[in-house]
């Protein structure tokens, strides 16, 4: 790319697709600049597609995807966006793309990642005294693993050259964001309209539904009472404690317990504790005492009696059996049918 492009109006990104990527916030970091294109009457982004090696890269959904080439036709972007998916957590570390980003981050340009991709960006030590965010179901395991870095639950965050997405239509909105960064909110606007979507979300909004709506309980009390439990994993509340702290009798806690969830509030802590613990053991490949630990659980004997009484297996059976059944779906994949072809940069095009 010559020097005269490179200091252009013209935004270039590069997307770096990893194996089992996620492929809707990808199309929804392309699909804005496309339009953005269209709705000025001229090139405001360009574009490419990478994978490691060159080759199409299978997404979660098992259909492949072709790509421009490989990481050394990659050549300088802007900003180069990691994108992720399922596992990735225990990938291996590609040293190329490694030395690639930080060479990136050093001379100012941006860097960034897209649904799970932040655990990729945390391997290269890409995010130490950066704000960042990933998907929420793995937002628990980066913490457990990355405990300096500092990670929120937004839909995106742009902290100075760093941009990461949650994944999924909120990397829509962070993309419409950068458009209305780079070329004013008329033109976001207008480009958010073309997609029918009416309200651009900003990056402190949080990925989830909030408990009322995620449980069908409107009860502050219980929902005080399941916040609380959620801040306590590691070291859990007694029910008296739990009571204390959102002004209710013990008694009346259960009640209400046994009202909304058939359950006491101890049994119903415990299923918490041990969702997140099951969590923990298919994201992360810490031992299996530091996850008892970091769920309330005083030892692995204990640990492993109660998981077995939820789930019908021991903690490490757990572990060995998701890991094999997702080896079996990364094989079955692998001979996806669909294949996309490669991505180019359209004017006018519709």
């Amino acid at each position: 790319m010559s020097e005269q492009h490179l200091h252009s109006d013209v935004k270039r990104l590069a997307f770096v697709l990893l194996p089992n990527f996620s492929l809707m916030p990808y199309v929804s970091l392309i699909e804005p600049m496309r339009i953005a294109n269209r709705v000025a009457g001229k090139a405001l982004y360009e574009w490419g597609t990478y994978s490691l090696d060159g080759n199409p890269v299978s997404a979660s959904i098992g259909s492949t995807t072709a790509v421009d080439g490989s990481l050394s036709n990659m050549g300088e972007a802007d900003i180069t966006l990691v994108c992720a998916g399922i596992d990735v957590e225990r990938g291996p570390i590609s040293r190329e793309l490694g030395g690639i980003l930080r060479k990136n981050a050093s001379r100012g340009k941006g860097i960034g990642s897209v649904c799970t991709g932040a655990y990729v960006l945390a391997k290269y030590d890409l995010l130490s005294g950066y704000r960042c965010t990933i998907h929420w179901e793995n937002l628990r395991s980066f913490r457990e693993d990355y405990p300096h870095i500092e990670v929120t639950s937004d839909i995106y965050e742009i902290d100075r050259n760093r941009y990461t997405c949650a994944g999924g239509t909120a990397a829509l909105d962070m993309m419409l964001g950068l458009i209305a960064l780079h070329h004013g909110v008329n033109i976001a606007r207008e480009t958010a309209e073309i997609l029918m979507h009416h309200h651009i979300r900003s990056g402190e909004e949080t990925q989830r539904f909030d408990l009322e709506a995620r449980l069908g309980v409107t009860n502050p009390k219980v929902l005080e009472a399941i916040g609380m439990m959620d801040k306590h994993i590691e070291d859990p509340l007694s029910c008296q404690q739990l009571a204390m702290t959102v002004e209710v009798s013990p008694r009346q806690l259960e009640r209400l317990f046994r009202r909304y969830f058939s359950c006491t509030p101890g049994q119903y802590y415990l299923r918490m504790r041990l969702e997140v613990a099951r969590d923990l053991l298919r994201r992360t490949s810490r031992p299996i005492l530091d996850i008892a630990i970091a769920c309330g659980f005083a030892s692995t004997s204990h640990f492993t009696k109660c998981y077995r009484e939820r789930y019908r297996c021991t903690p490490t059976e757990e572990r060995q059996s998701y890991f094999w059944s997702k080896q079996e779906k990364i094989e079955k994949g692998a001979s996806g049918t669909a294949v996309a072809g490669p991505i180019t940069t359209g004017v006018g095009a519709k």
